[in-house]
């Protein structure tokens, strides 16, 4: 009474909390006041309540007691006897409230095992959010610590190729500057024999001129160090950039190894099989890229040849393993990328990836791009933004994942499988289309 702060309506010196109200009389009442009021009236008691306007007919100003189901409305005596409630079925409103209660009580058994499975559900995702958090954390540790070793490896790398520059120098600069004091040697030596031809030039005896000028030239003549060879030889040489290019690219090499290392990730070297391309598919000299030709190739007959799809699929399949690889499309034709196991049909309706239960593929033509496998098409919500593609293979995992390599890299699509066979790169070109295979390392 204390929390609904309801007092006695009589008691006006003093607030006395009211046990009761009536109806009736729209008063609260005390003990006290209670007693004297149910000795002069008959009316109808309820528990303490500051509101009486929901509780009275606003028609007849009477209390409601009863409850017309058909209507739903509850009603006064005179709604009953004289009203537009006349002759309907009611019930008192104590009965129908209890019949009211029963259906609630049905209707939260039927929720209880709704809110205990999305509570189970709820439970489900909150779990899933902490270890994706948890990974995400991991991740970052991670990838933290990875950029750490790539800035230690590319100090290692920048104090190699600096290394090898000073080596470089170091070597030609100390030849140059031998070579620079031999010929600071012999240019002394020559402005000496200059000197001494100079004197004899001025002699006026001719017994002496020709007594000395005999031995002096006997003895400077023969001197084959005045030769300037080893000056021209030395302004030949120079740095070996080449060598420099190649200690840095191979520093530069083996740090994207072990990153791919570290990643778990391994780049493979795809080459793609002659002896399986359709006749109207070229293939390039390096075997990275596959054209749809405007003229039929003269091949040999063999058993690997595709022969009525223009087709073409590597030489070597991955059969475990984490790998990733890229391609790039010309945005001419139709060109469909994937992955197909080698005992693809090679002739016949069976033998195109477009629709087989054997390869798993990426369509793209115009502005649209597509995922097939075997009866399963989806054409992909998204608008082209580049036509160099990464392709990630988790052949344990069962996942094969095609990635558009725009800024930010935009995840394509994912296939799931359980892999059976050994899985071979595929091509399909038609319509001028060109696809080649991209030596990032």
């Amino acid at each position: 009474m204390e929390e609904t702060r309801i007092f006695c309506t009589y008691c006006t010196k003093s607030p006395v909390p009211a046990v009761k109200s009536c109806l009736q009389c729209e008063t609260s009442l005390c003990d006290d006041h209670q007693t004297a009021h149910n000795k002069t009236m008959d009316h109808i008691l309820v528990e303490p309540s500051g509101f009486f306007g929901n509780k009275i007919c606003f028609l007849h100003k009477k209390v409601l007691e009863y409850y017309c189901p058909q209507d739903s409305a509850c009603l006064c005596v005179s709604c009953c006897l004289f009203g537009k409630h006349r002759g309907h079925q009611v019930e008192y409103l104590n009965k129908a409230s209890e019949k009211k209660k029963k259906k609630f009580r049905k209707y939260l058994d039927e929720l209880n095992p709704q809110k205990a499975k999305m509570n189970t559900r709820i439970q489900k995702l909150q779990g899933h959010k902490k270890k994706i958090q948890e990974k995400a954390s991991g991740k970052r540790k991670n990838i933290s610590k990875i950029f750490i070793d790539i800035k230690t490896q590319l100090e290692m790398a920048e104090k190699k190729a600096l290394s090898e520059v000073s080596r470089q120098e170091e070597k030609i600069v100390s030849q140059i500057s031998d070579l620079i004091k031999k010929l600071e040697i012999q240019e002394d030596e020559l402005s000496r024999k200059m000197h001494h031809v100079e004197e004899m030039c001025r002699v006026t005896d001719p017994i002496r001129l020709l007594q000395e000028s005999d031995i002096t030239v006997c003895s400077h003549g023969g001197d084959e160090d005045t030769g300037g060879d080893g000056g021209e030889v030395s302004t030949e040489e120079d740095l070996d950039e080449v060598l420099i290019s190649l200690t840095l690219h191979r520093s530069m090499r083996e740090i994207v190894t072990n990153v791919t290392s570290e990643l778990g990730v391994h780049v493979p070297d795809i080459l793609l099989d002659v002896d399986t391309a359709h006749r109207w598919v070229t293939i390039s000299e390096d075997l990275k890229t596959a054209t749809r030709s405007e003229k039929e190739q003269e091949r040999p007959e063999c058993h690997g040849r595709f022969l009525t799809y223009s087709q073409v699929i590597s030489r070597c399949g991955l059969s475990s393993g984490r790998h990733y690889w890229e391609v790039e499309w010309n945005k001419i034709g139709r060109c469909i990328i994937g992955l197909s196991y080698p005992s693809i049909e090679r002739e016949g309706d069976e033998s195109g990836i477009l629709f087989n239960d054997k390869s798993w593929c990426l369509d793209m033509y115009d502005a649209v791009r597509q995922v097939l496998h075997k009866s399963f098409s989806l054409i992909l919500k998204v608008q082209p933004k580049c036509s160099t593609l990464g392709v990630f293979l988790d052949y344990e995992a069962g996942r094969l994942s095609f990635y558009e390599l725009c800024d930010p890299i935009r995840h394509l699509h994912t296939f799931t499988a359980s892999f059976t066979e050994p899985l071979h790169v595929v091509f399909y070109v038609v319509d001028g289309a060109s696809v080649r295979i991209l030596n990032r390392i």
